[in-house]
């Protein structure tokens, strides 16, 4: 684990200061692409700052789920980042384009928790015991970084160019629901951006989950009860334009939506 050092506080709050200040450049300068360490010690120092500012935990994030993107970026793992209470759309709400950088949009399939995890080595059916419902999802990531020139040390650092999510009101539990062949279509404006099938997702989405509760159960950190997982796309991310209006439909688990655009009211 990386020590916590000035340069990297340094660049934790270069990257906080982009949310509101506009993107900054890849950081090259402070770590090599794949440095894993160095990158979650800067999430951390802005987890940690987020949460003494107020902000609530509710859940993780799981990113790089295709292989195709983690063959780009050079690496073979995923990534993590934390969702906090303030990045959740109400299904059918609005995202000001004013809140976000560079957005992108991508269709997923989210856990919610029943009961707490901490473990090194938890399984798929481990999580399947200790989800309560899965939903539709659609997850807005929104990089930090100029032009999204990122290398995996990049998104990671960044909170894993996390940004807004959208839940569907359909709750499914897991039993007898099938996420590996389940198809999924991504709308914009009513017309299909994106497909893809719940396989895309490190092969099943259960995968990206097990993942994620086992890398988290290795440092000591556990998922609590009522924790959502956004676990992965499951189709390429779309750019976003003022006015657009999303629908991702996932095949037997439902809908959510959410229209990019300023409240005028």
């Amino acid at each position: 684990m990386a020590t916590i050092s000035k340069e990297l506080e340094t660049e934790a709050a270069q990257l906080r200061s982009a949310y509101s200040k506009g993107a900054i450049p890849p950081m090259r300068h402070i770590m090599e692409p794949t440095d894993i360490e160095t990158a979650y010690a800067i999430q951390r120092i802005n987890t940690r700052y987020w949460q003494s500012s107020g902000r609530k935990v509710v859940g993780r994030k799981i990113g790089l789920t295709a292989k195709a993107v983690q063959t780009q970026l050079g690496v073979d793992q995923p990534d993590y980042g934390v969702l906090y209470s303030d990045m959740e759309i109400d299904d059918g709400g609005l995202l000001a384009p004013s809140k976000c950088l560079q957005p992108k949009a991508e269709a997923e399939i989210a856990l919610v928790l029943g009961r707490d995890l901490c473990s090194t080595n938890v399984s798929i059916e481990t999580i399947i015991e200790a989800t309560d419902y899965a939903v539709a999802a659609i997850e807005i990531v929104d990089s930090r970084i100029a032009d999204w020139k990122i290398t995996f040390a990049d998104t990671v650092a960044d909170n894993g160019s996390s940004a807004f999510f959208v839940l569907g009101q359909e709750r499914h539990k897991l039993d007898g629901l099938d996420l590996y062949t389940c198809g999924m279509a991504l709308e914009i404006n009513g017309s299909v951006a994106s497909l893809g099938a719940g396989a895309a997702c490190l092969g099943h989405p259960l995968n990206a989950a097990a993942w994620l509760a086992s890398t988290l159960g290795a440092m000591g950190e556990g998922l609590k009860k009522g924790a959502i997982l956004l676990t992965g796309a499951l189709g390429p991310m779309v750019a976003l334009t003022p006015g657009d209006h999303v629908c991702a439909r996932i095949g037997g688990i439902g809908k959510c939506e959410f229209t990019y655009a300023e409240d005028f009211k």
